[in-house]
C-alpha cells in the first residue's frame, strides 16, 4: 500500500511491511535523547524498574545542556546525577560542558541523527531531525527510562498533513523560520495535533539544512507529533561536512505519490514574509510590517531553533558598524563549540562585541526560563527561540515575541520590532 515517509520509517522500524494511520506499533529506535532535565527523572525510573544496563551504550545520548554550565546548586545536582550514570553504564555519547552544546545542533553535528532514523528524545524539541528525513518526536522522561533498557518505544501511527511551499522566498531575509510561523499563524497552535507535518515544496527544496532545522524544529508548536522532509543532496553534503561521520548506514525515504493525507495546504512564497510572533502563543502571528514599533528590553539570538552559524552570520551583517539601541541588552549564544569555534574564527564575535551585544557559552539558557537572560516584570524581550507562552523567559508579566535572527538583529539596532531593510538590509 502507498505510505507517506513517516509511515514507511515507522513500518520499517516495526518490522512490518506497512502501516496506517491510527495502528499501534512497537519499534526499535536508533537513538534515545536526555537533557540535564529530563534525564534525572528517566534514571530514577530506570533504576526503578531493576535495570543494570541500557539497551546500547552508543545509541543512549545525555547531553547537559538546559541548566549548564550549572545556574545554581539544584542544577549542578541534576547534572551529576547525569554525569555519574553515563560514568557508570560507561554511555559513549555523554557530552560535558566544553564539548557539549543545545542537543537539537549537536546530534547532527556528531553524525548521530540520520535520515530514515527514528529518534526520541525527553525534549519536545526532538522532532528537529526530521530535517534530516528522520522520525523524530519528543516524550516523556518514564517512557526514556523504558526505551533505555529495551531499545524500542510504541506509537499510535499518524496521520500526515502536507505543507507544499511554492515558488521562491519574497526576500532575501526570510527563513525557515518565517516559513514555520507562517504555517503555526495559518493552522494554530493545535492544527497538526498528533499528526506528521511533511514539509515539500519549491521553498523547501531551495532552503539551506540551517533553515530547515528551524522549520522541523517548531512543529511541535502546531501540536505535531514530528515534521518532517525527504532527505536530498543537500542532506548528503551537510552529513559529509560535519564535525563526526556517521558509524552506521542510514536509507532515506519519501513518500509515494498517491499516499493519503489527513490534509495538504499550498502556500505560495510570495504571500510569505518576515514574521513575528506577539505573546503568548507563538500562533499569534503577523508580517514584520505590522508589528513595528514594540519597543524592546531585551534581544535573544540563540536556542536549537536558531543558533546555528547561519543564523549568527546573518545577525553579524545587520550588526556590523551599528550599535545596540540604548537600554536593550543583545545576548547571542552560538548552539555548539563548533559554531562558537567558527563565529569567533570568521571575526563575528568581534562585530558582536563591538555593538555591544553578549555573548555566551552554548547553553538552552533563557529559552525555557533558565539562565542567561532573564526577564523581570513588565520587560519585553524579541528572541529567535520557539516559544513565548506566559512566563516561558522570566516573570508572568513579562513578554516574548518570536522571530527570525534578522529581524532580531535588526530590532537589536532601533530598540524596537524593526524590519531589517530598514537599518540598510536588502
Amino acid at each position: 500500500m502507498a505510505m507517506t515517509i513517516t509511515e514507511k520509517i515507522l513500518a520499517v522500524h516495526a518490522g512490518v511491511e506497512s502501516v496506517q494511520p491510527g495502528k499501534i506499533v512497537t519499534c526499535n529506535v536508533d537513538i534515545a535523547l536526555g537533557n540535564d532535565i529530563t534525564a534525572p527523572i528517566a534514571i530514577s525510573a530506570f533504576e526503578k524498574a531493576g535495570a543494570t544496563e541500557v539497551f546500547d551504550k552508543k545509541r543512549v545520548v545525555l547531553v547537559p545542556d538546559h541548566f549548564a554550565p550549572n545556574k545554581d546548586i539544584a542544577s549542578a545536582g541534576q547534572c551529576k546525577r547525569m554525569r555519574d550514570f553515563a560514568k557508570d553504564k560507561e554511555i559513549e555519547n555523554y557530552f560535558e560542558v566544553g564539548k557539549m552544546g543545545i542537543e537539537h545542533a549537536l546530534l547532527p553535528e556528531e553524525g548521530l541523527t540520520l535520515p530514515g532514523d527514528v529518534i526520541i528524545g525527553a525534549d519536545s524539541h526532538t522532532c528537529t531531525y526530521g530535517a534530516l528525513g528522520a522520525f523524530s518526536t519528543g516524550i516523556g522522561s518514564t517512557d526514556l527510562a523504558a526505551t533505555m533498557i529495551t531499545g524500542q518505544i510504541w506509537f499510535k501511527t499518524p496521520e500526515s498533513m502536507k505543507f507544499i511551499f511554492h515558488g521562491e522566498k519574497k526576500n532575501r531575509w526570510v527563513s525557515g523560520k518565517d516559513l514555520i510561523l507562517y504555517t503555526i499563524g495559518k493552522i494554530g497552535v493545535s492544527g497538526a495535533l498528533y499528526r506528521a507535518m511533511e514539509f515539500t515544496g519549491q521553498m523547501i527544496e531551495d532552503a539551506s539544512m540551517d533553515d530547515r532545522f528551524a522549520l522541523a524544529n517548531m512543529a511541535v508548536e502546531a501540536g505535531a507529533k514530528n515534521g518532517i522532509m525527504k532527505a536530498d543532496k543537500k542532506t548528503t553534503d551537510f552529513i559529509k561536512t560535519q564535525a563526526k561521520q556517521p558509524e552506521r548506514e542510514w536509507i532515506a525515504y519519501e513518500s509515494d505519490e498517491d499516499a493519503e493525507y489527513h490534509s495538504i495546504y499550498e502556500f505560495d512564497g510570495d504571500d510569505i514574509d518576515l514574521q513575528v510572533a506577539y505573546p503568548h502563543l507563538p500562533e499569534n502571528t503577523r508580517p514584520v510590517g505590522e508589528a513595528k514599533d514594540v519597543k524592546l528590553d531585551q534581544v535573544i539570538i540563540g536556542s536549537c531553533t536558531n543558533g546555528r552559524f547561519v543564523d549568527l552570520e546573518v545577525a553579524a551583517g545587520l550588526l556590523k558598524g551599528n550599535k545596540v539601541a540604548d537600554g536593550v541588552r543583545m545576548i547571542i549564544i552560538p548552539a555548539t563549540q563548533r559554531i562558537y569555534k567558527k563565529a569567533m574564527n570568521a571575526g563575528l564575535f568581534d562585530i558582536f562585541i563591538d555593538a555591544g551585544a553578549a555573548v555566551s557559552t552554548p547553553t538552552c539558557g533563557p529559552c525555557l526560563g533558565g539562565h542567561m537572560g532573564i526577564l523581570a516584570e513588565g520587560e519585553r524581550c524579541l528572541a529567535t527561540t520557539n516559544r513565548n507562552f506566559v512566563g516561558r523567559m522570566g516573570h508572568p508579566k513579562s513578554e516574548v515575541y518570536l522571530a527570525s535572527p534578522a529581524v532580531a538583529a535588526a530590532s537589536a539596532v532601533t530598540g524596537v520590532i524593526t524590519d531589517p531593510a530598514d537599518v540598510g538590509g536588502k
